[in-house]
């Protein structure tokens, strides 16, 4: 990243207090831009929170579905980037109500563009969408050349923000980017059903790991701080116009099975605890993982961690997070 890119832009984030937009308020809060973040629900425990940050940042009480509180607070606080991170992004929830999921993640991403495009001080968008809106493929790994194919209602919703994504740069040029990443993990991950920091708290508490699924379904695991520096490598290289309406996919490509994951995490926690196989999982993509040979050659982009330093580091979180 560039010294001093982000000193003093005005940079809204929608989802500041979930899993990525914590870690990305705090880069950019700490590389002095300014920043606006939105937030629907107050979650004390939140890493913006356990990080100290939020009391650095302006804080907007509200919801994507509500396009005029998006429409002000681009023009009233002049903003220059939009990270677009706010969704609802658990699978299990999205299959048990498509509803809620629909109108955050699809009507939430054009009220946002629309408001976007009525704003003259606004130069670029990145938009999260997710490996999951290429849907079921049988050609692996994915590359940005996948067709999005999302069949299920997590999945659909991001197939159906990605293109609008699209659609608003080919009609009306807005500056906006798409990044598919894979599985994040991480500290500051609260969502305990999934896989890793469910995993890290049952070997704390001395319980047997739970899997879900058979164990067998094979996925990208991409570290957290990575996720944060391939967004704000993309946002910075937004600059070359020639990459607008472009998606970019973000990998350590070094895909494992769930069984393989919950290994790692047993092999870093030095536990010898047998997980619990479930097989109760339904409605979920079997194998998926991404290719990011784009990011890398375009972007001159690449990962940090391994999966067992950035394990260590996820560990390490869990144990300080988890005392208190």
């Amino acid at each position: 990243m560039k010294e001093d890119y982000w000193k003093d832009k005005n940079v809204f984030i929608t989802g500041c207090t979930g899993f990525l937009g914590s870690w990305l308020t705090k880069k950019l809060v700490e590389q002095d831009a300014n920043v606006i973040g939105l937030i629907r629900d107050l979650v004390p425990r939140s890493n913006l929170n356990w990080s100290g940050f939020h009391d650095k940042i302006i804080t907007v009480r509200g919801e994507l579905e509500d396009y005029f509180l998006l429409e002000r607070v681009l023009n009233e606080y002049e903003i220059d980037s939009v990270f677009h991170l706010g969704a609802q992004t658990i699978v299990t929830i999205a299959n048990r109500n498509p509803l809620s999921t629909f109108d955050t993640n699809i009507k939430g991403t054009w009220n946002l563009l629309e408001a976007c495009r009525r704003s003259p001080t606004l130069e670029r968008i990145v938009f999260a969408s997710s490996d999951k809106a290429y849907g079921a493929q049988n050609n692996l790994p994915y590359d940005e050349k996948t067709p999005l194919e999302g069949r299920h209602p997590y999945d659909v919703s991001k197939s159906c923000a990605d293109l609008i994504c699209r659609s608003y740069y080919e009609t009306y040029e807005l500056p906006v980017c798409v990044t598919r990443c894979g599985n994040f993990y991480g500290g500051g991950d609260l969502n305990f059903n999934r896989i890793v920091p469910g995993t890290i708290r049952s070997i704390l508490r001395n319980q047997r790991p739970i899997i879900r699924s058979d164990g067998s379904m094979i996925r990208d695991y991409f570290y957290i701080e990575d996720g944060a520096e391939a967004y704000l490598t993309l946002a910075e290289k937004m600059d070359n116009l020639k990459i607008h309406g472009h998606g970019f996919n973000f990998s350590n490509e070094e895909p494992v099975d769930v069984v393989g994951i919950v290994e790692s995490v047993l092999k870093v926690m030095d536990s010898d605890l047998e997980p619990v196989i479930l097989n109760q999982a339904s409605n979920e993509i079997e194998n998926q993982y991404l290719s990011s040979e784009k990011a890398k050659s375009l972007l001159n982009w690449t990962p940090t961690y391994t999966i067992e330093e950035g394990l260590k580091k996820t560990v390490d979180w869990y144990k300080k997070f988890l005392k208190h």
